[in-house]
């Protein structure tokens, strides 16, 4: 299997601390997610702590949201690690990390995410490649979530 990595980052002006706390509490991407608005009906399930190290969100959701869980897997000052299962439409166990560096005017947010290819995945990317399909969300949820940090 290939592996690939998705990177796409901004700067939001406010300091690190406040955009972390939007990160580290799942029940706050309903505010920034760029994947939240494709099923107003979607289920959303928390559990384990309400953030940090071992919160967990799962969703399941019409066929644009599909199914899987997120789990917080490690905190830093600066980095936020998640481990993100997709079992809908397709299966694939991605690493996400947050980074947040101090920038003029900011700090600024690295989201990345990376994984291995499954064939499916390998298949469709020679149709639309995986970093324009996935990195326009990115930068979607970016823009969100640095319009939340702000104000």
């Amino acid at each position: 299997m290939a592996e690939f990595e998705i990177t796409r980052e901004t700067v939001i002006a406010a300091d690190p601390a406040t955009i972390r706390a939007h990160l580290l509490d799942f029940h706050r991407w309903q505010e920034w997610s760029p994947w939240e608005e494709l099923d107003p009906g979607m289920r959303r399930t928390f559990s384990g702590p309400d953030s940090g190290v071992g919160a967990t969100y799962a969703w399941d959701g019409n066929r644009k949201a599909g199914r899987g869980s997120m789990e917080i897997t490690g905190v830093t000052d600066d980095t936020v690690d998640v481990r993100l299962i997709f079992e809908k439409p397709w299966r694939a166990t991605n690493r996400v990390r947050f980074d947040l560096t101090p920038a003029d005017g900011g700090t600024r947010v690295s989201w990345r995410m990376s994984g291995e290819r499954n064939a499916v995945m390998s298949l469709l990317a020679k149709v639309i490649p995986m970093d324009s399909m996935i990195g326009r969300d990115f930068e979607k949820g970016l823009a969100r979530l640095r319009t939340v940090a702000e104000s």
